[in-house]
């Protein structure tokens, strides 16, 4: 199941970002927050009653005609209307109904999908009174909400939450799932050919069955003995619309991809090393608990010398710090190099991903680890660990039972991923650790 995605939508100036950072900064379950993939839209994860969904801010356009104004917006509102789950329609009590917000109301009621009618700026009983036009929009879920204190944000984000069904986590479900592959990635670094050289041969694709949104497409590979669904990000960029469409496009196509696999084949473009949105793209990987393996695409027309593998994979890591322990595959898309490694170390991955370790070999491993280095003495109290086990949960997480789980800082916890990675195989998996108190 992909995550639950809600848009907030209106036109410029209603407070939508303000409600988009309250959502955000509030919650302590945010994941990340990329901002300025493209000009004016941001993403972000937001949690409410123990759910978690997505978030995106569409944004307001300042351009330079009325016409285009219009036109930039309503297709903004199509996107958000095609890709999220629900949406979020923010007016303005202090202006009234204008008639931007009714041609919006008109392109929001067609849709199939729920539609939350937020009017902000509504923080005192005069405001409260004037905001009772909007009913006349006609949209049955209505609700009065101030972005900057946050009054009624709380019953709105309620009925939301509400709709959000609870992903069905059931192990066993999990061991009927193939592995799922996303390729990720920056445009233009080679995903769709890297696609193409996978599933070159017609014969290898058992079936083609269509993603949930239109351009995901779950490709059924089975080939040498290995099975999986690569979920193709790639096909994003042959919209013919123009490239600002695009950008919003990819990055939720992207980031619903990622939702949906189990691991994310990253891949980079050799010549232009990792940039900082590639960083962004790692690091919401790694917090969205997913697999990770870097494939560095178009080593074929790099320089090389003796070390350049081995010195361009060191300043890779330093950019991906602290979580190194990544596998770094440099591949050749084009000339079909490497590529079947990558799958055979994503496959590893993925297994990695779901290796569980017994509470008797964990506690003889790490407790010796422990022993051997002990967590530093906080406020004269020596720090001490009994016990540890894992969680039964998607991403390996672990929990050390002690005296004071609030005074382990992190270069303790640290080493201890450290000594876990060590000793039990989990490269390019992200690994959780909890100190609980015993």
């Amino acid at each position: 199941m992909s995550a639950y995605t809600v848009a907030i939508v209106g036109r410029p100036n209603v407070g939508k970002s303000t409600f988009f950072n309250r959502l955000l900064e509030q919650r302590k379950a945010i994941v990340d927050d990329i901002s300025g993939v493209t000009r004016d839209r941001q993403y972000g994860v937001s949690e409410w009653n123990g759910k978690t969904f997505n978030v995106i801010d569409t944004g307001g356009f300042v351009p330079d005609s009325e016409d285009i104004f219009e036109t930039e917006i309503r297709k903004q509102v199509k996107i958000a209307i095609e890709e999220a789950n629900a949406l979020i329609f923010m007016v303005d009590v202090v202006t009234g109904i204008t008639e931007l917000d009714d041609s919006m109301a008109h392109l929001l009621r067609r849709s199939t999908k729920p539609v939350y009618l937020a009017v902000n700026k509504v923080d005192n009983h005069e405001r409260m009174l004037d905001a009772t036009e909007f009913y006349s929009l006609g949209f049955d879920h209505i609700f009065f909400i101030s972005s900057i204190s946050g009054s009624g944000s709380g019953e709105l984000l309620d009925a939301i939450t509400e709709q959000i069904e609870p992903e069905e986590s059931t192990a066993t479900e999990e061991e009927l799932a193939l592995p799922k592959f996303a390729i990720i990635g920056q445009p233009n670094v080679g995903k769709s050919s890297l696609l193409n050289a996978l599933i070159g041969q017609e014969r290898t694709i058992v079936s083609d069955i269509a993603g949930t949104t239109r351009d995901t497409i779950h490709t059924h590979y089975n080939l040498f003995q290995k099975e999986f669904i690569l979920i193709d990000t790639a096909g994003i960029r042959r919209k013919n619309k123009e490239k600002d469409d695009l950008e919003f496009y990819s990055v939720i196509r992207a980031i619903k991809a990622m939702d949906e696999a189990d691991v994310c084949l990253l891949v980079l473009d050799a010549a232009k090393g990792i940039t900082a949105q590639d960083v962004s793209i790692f690091s919401l990987a790694a917090r969205k608990g997913k697999g990770v393996v870097i494939l560095v695409n178009k080593w074929d027309v790099m320089e090389k010398s003796t070390n350049t593998a081995r010195d361009y994979e060191k300043v890779l890591k330093q950019r991906i710090a602290p979580f190194t322990d990544v596998p770094v595959i440099f591949i050749s898309a084009k000339e079909k190099t490497r590529i079947f490694k990558a799958i055979e170390i994503g496959l590893d991955v993925f297994e990695n991903k779901r290796r569980k370790i017994s509470t008797s070999q964990l506690n003889e491993v790490m407790l010796k680890a422990v022993e051997a280095y002990h967590a530093p003495v906080v406020r004269g109290h020596s720090v001490k660990i009994k016990y540890v086990t894992q969680l039964p949960t998607q991403v390996p997480s672990f929990a050390f039972f002690t005296n004071y789980p609030d005074d382990i800082k992190t270069p303790y916890r640290n080493y201890l991923e450290n000594q876990l990675r060590t000793h039990f195989k989990f490269q390019g998996v992200p690994i959780r650790i909890y100190f609980r108190k015993k």
